[in-house]
């Protein structure tokens, strides 16, 4: 059973939701607010957190800031109230997996749940190590080793990393890129998918031979100079 970290202040909401998604065969863990959340994650590991944004104590930003500064492997999704886009694009922005605006469908949650486990499994069969230029990457550990620096990767940015290495020296259409990795190409996921590809080039700054090129209108291309 794959194990979701549930954090809702809400009572009525959340035990229903805890409720449905067990019902769909998840092993569900339910915290009250932000905090709770974060002192389950340090001692406990999970496949996919479920953040509510508007929390007491501390709220479903905060609280993934600090996930991915303790486990940025994990993927997670938040739920909100809210329908600014400036919210939407912050939360993407800082690497949500997913963004669902309440009331919605608890049939909705599920499907996304289990798209975003499926990609998650369909970029860990990618082994071992590899080398990237004067990088070592480790995309089951979700790691980017340069000397004696290492830069440690949310699941997106190595599965992101992933995706472009295997495609090397080609130039890869944007729509594709939002389809395969964020599963959107809508507007927000590609306002995120900018974010962090922006990251990427500074991950990989230490290497002039290594570059991420975007073509205006079509997509981006992954180069590597001297392959080694």
């Amino acid at each position: 059973m794959k194990k979701i970290l549930l954090a809702e202040d809400d009572f009525d909401f959340g035990s229903i939701l805890k409720q449905y998604l067990e019902l769909h065969q998840f092993d569900v863990t339910w915290t009250k607010n932000g905090e709770d959340a974060l002192n389950y994650l340090t001692g406990q590991e999970v496949d996919i957190c479920v953040f509510d944004v508007m929390m007491p104590k501390m709220d479903g930003f905060s609280l993934a800031e600090k996930v991915i500064e303790q486990k940025p492997e994990t993927p997670f999704i938040f739920l909100t109230a809210k329908k600014m886009k400036e919210d939407k694009i912050k939360g993407l922005k800082l690497g949500a997996d997913d963004y669902i605006v309440k009331p919605f469908e608890a049939d909705e949650l599920v499907l996304r749940i289990n798209n975003i486990i499926k990609r998650g499994q369909r970029f860990a069969g990618a082994g071992s190590t590899v080398q990237i230029g004067a990088y070592t990457f480790n995309p089951a550990n979700h790691t980017l080793k340069h000397q004696d620096e290492l830069q440690r990767l949310t699941e997106k940015e190595a599965h992101l990393i992933q995706y472009l290495f295997e495609r090397k020296d080609q130039l890869v259409k944007r729509d594709h890129i939002l389809r395969d990795v964020w599963g959107n190409d809508d507007f927000f996921s590609g306002r995120s998918m900018d974010v962090f590809i922006s990251r990427l080039r500074k991950y990989f700054k230490n290497d002039p031979d290594i570059s991420i090129k975007s073509v205006r209108g079509i997509g981006l291309e992954f180069k590597i100079e001297k392959q080694s």
